[in-house]
């Protein structure tokens, strides 16, 4: 199989968490390696479902399920996630591992998250209010950020945290006018409480994967959100604050860039989005709202209703081009059983000219027009095929034509929710 990055396409939601588990049933190790509890990845095993947002999916296959170095983690959130898959039956302490050098998701992040969007009213990002950016910012900045392998020394902990809740009183109340502060000490008491729980878990994790990757053994690098939230590459400034794309893996993981043998990109079978930003192919419609029904287009995090449309190839294509896509997995085909056409949007025309990948700038995206091909729907249920050849011939045309317009091949196809309901076209992506 290689060591494999399976990142998402288009705007997060795609399913990653399935292709995951999927790939996951070979491998040795599974990586997360960006982002924090803004994401929501699901796993669903007969009547039990397991809904993941730091954890890596790995963790349903009970396989080494590591927090990467490029992560932000809410310790709280963390210790919750654990405790809630533990009440399924999940195995989960003694297969999950945490990077020493992942940043923390402090108290002060969260508020600070809330009060700048609130600041911000009708321009605000729409964020999951989770503290993701805040604590970015704060590790960028170099002055502020606190790392998980920093409450192993709690006097360094404690002098630095003081230094830090004292800057960030006076943001709280100075610039925002509010009058909820923080109180140092007791924020150190709560931290040493979590480092209790998960102190044995913290390792070196870069060295963990690299023993892996020597001894010849497969790792999957579990991508967060998605290629368009990427802060460089996605729909700048609705984005995230972290790498979601492939290139990300390597920093994020702590393995050089050579040890990645193939990239996954998971597209969902039309496009979803949740929050602000541009998104060309939206149905704000009842086609729209008939497929966020169909597809229970709701936040596995926030619980947000999504934003659904038709599938962008200019998005894809983009995709493609920053990721170095090997393959793609093509989920939540069922969804499109019902209609009887199946518009694709090929380009886009944006001033009198035609475009053909996603562009960089929000205010040439704001202006483009979406360039559809209508492709035949197959009007039949496909939730019970189980490999290529049993899906309808326009089911089969639908596919085809998109790897064919994405110049990139399909290994994988879901038809359901269900783990069975998984149509695998290259049982083993080799070296």
């Amino acid at each position: 199989m290689g060591s494999i990055v399976i990142i998402g396409t288009q705007w997060g939601d795609e399913g990653k968490g399935r292709v995951v588990d999927v790939y996951a049933a070979n491998a040795s190790t599974v990586v997360r390696y960006q982002g924090g509890d803004n994401a929501g990845h699901t796993v669903k095993i007969g009547e039990q479902h397991y809904a993941l947002h730091l954890i890596p999916s790995g963790i349903v296959r009970q396989k080494p399920s590591i927090l990467g170095n490029g992560m932000v983690i809410n310790p709280k959130s963390l210790l919750k996630e654990i405790t809630d898959l533990e009440a399924t039956g999940l195995e989960v302490r003694p297969y999950l591992f945490i990077a020493e050098e992942a940043h923390m998701i402090m108290p002060y992040h969260l508020a600070l998250d809330g009060l700048s969007e609130r600041a911000m009213g009708d321009g605000k990002i729409g964020t999951t209010l989770k503290g993701i950016g805040p604590a970015y910012t704060d590790k960028f900045s170099r002055t502020h950020g606190l790392r998980i392998g920093d409450l192993r020394n709690a006097a360094y902990f404690r002098a630095r945290l003081e230094a830090i809740v004292a800057d960030k009183n006076a943001i709280i109340t100075k610039l925002y006018g509010s009058t909820d502060t923080f109180d140092a000490g007791a924020i150190f008491d709560e931290y040493l409480g979590y480092y209790a729980e998960i102190g044995g878990m913290i390792r070196d994790t870069a060295g963990m994967i690299a023993a892996a990757l020597r001894r010849g053994e497969d790792v999957v690098f579990e991508g967060a959100n998605a290629t368009m939230l990427d802060i460089d590459h996605g729909t700048y400034p609705f984005v995230t604050c972290s790498t979601p794309t492939a290139g990300g893996a390597a920093v994020g993981a702590g393995v050089g860039p050579t040890a990645i043998d193939h990239v996954i990109g998971v597209v969902k079978a039309y496009t979803s989005r949740v929050g602000a930003g541009p998104f060309p192919t939206e149905l704000p419609d009842a086609t729209g709202d008939r497929i966020r029904e169909l597809g229970h287009e709701y936040g596995t995090t926030t619980g947000r209703p999504r934003r659904c449309g038709w599938l962008d190839l200019c998005v894809l294509r983009k995709a493609a081009r920053v990721n170095g896509l090997d393959y793609l997995a093509v989920t939540h085909l069922d969804i499109l059983d019902e209609f009887a056409d199946i518009p694709v949007c090929v380009g886009y025309e944006i001033d009198g000219a035609r475009v053909d990948v996603f562009p960089a700038n929000v205010w040439e995206v704001e202006k483009a027009t979406p360039i559809y091909e209508v492709l035949p729907g197959w009007r039949q249920p496909i939730a019970d095929c189980r490999d290529f050849d049993a899906l309808p011939v326009n089911a089969r045309r639908y596919l085809h034509r998109v790897s064919e317009l994405v110049g990139v091949p399909v290994c994988m196809i879901t038809v359901g929710s269900e783990r069975s309901q998984t149509i695998v076209m290259r049982e083993a992506v080799t070296r």
